[in-house]
């Protein structure tokens, strides 16, 4: 009986595995799996594109060749015209400080946890208007070697394409 529910569990943890693994998208696969939406692009989106990266004024096809879907989109009004705007979420794990260094007198929260709680922040934001990127935020991340935050890159532009 327990063999008979190893090998179902083991069968399902490869196969949630395999979907996890295969569903990966980069600008490459959507690029390949997409070429006519690629073409249809300029020589300067196809360049930005390629390389993982936004500029203002690109339509809503070269972000998302660059970036893939979006975790939130937010349909707004500003100053009577539409906007919307698309949020990547990327996730932080909590700085775990062995005996509660450099803390020490303080509780913390997380120090008996099995497992480090990941914490969502929106590490990518870009809005449109009129299908056009206006502005885009690439927000500051959390490192591995478990250093303050530091931002990698921002860009911001306001006011219509």
């Amino acid at each position: 009986m327990k063999r008979r529910f190893y090998l179902g569990a083991s069968t399902l943890a490869l196969a949630g595995g395999a979907l996890i693994l295969t569903s990966c998208s980069t600008p490459q696969t959507r690029i390949s799996d997409h070429p006519n939406l690629y073409q249809s692009l300029s020589a300067r989106d196809q360049t930005f594109v390629s390389r993982g990266r936004i500029r203002t004024g690109m339509s809503r096809n070269a972000v998302w060749l660059a970036w893939g879907s979006p975790d939130r989109k937010i349909l707004a009004n500003t100053h009577r015209r539409a906007t919307e705007t698309w949020i990547y979420i990327s996730y932080m794990t909590y700085p775990y400080y062995p005996y509660g260094y450099p803390y020490n007198d303080l509780y913390d929260p997380f120090y008996y946890a099995d497992v480090a709680p990941a914490i969502p922040y929106p590490s990518r934001v870009v809005t449109f208007l009129n299908g056009r990127v206006v502005a885009s935020n690439t927000s500051c991340s959390h490192n591995a070697e478990q250093r303050p935050l530091e931002c990698s890159s921002k860009q911001s532009k306001s006011g219509p394409a």
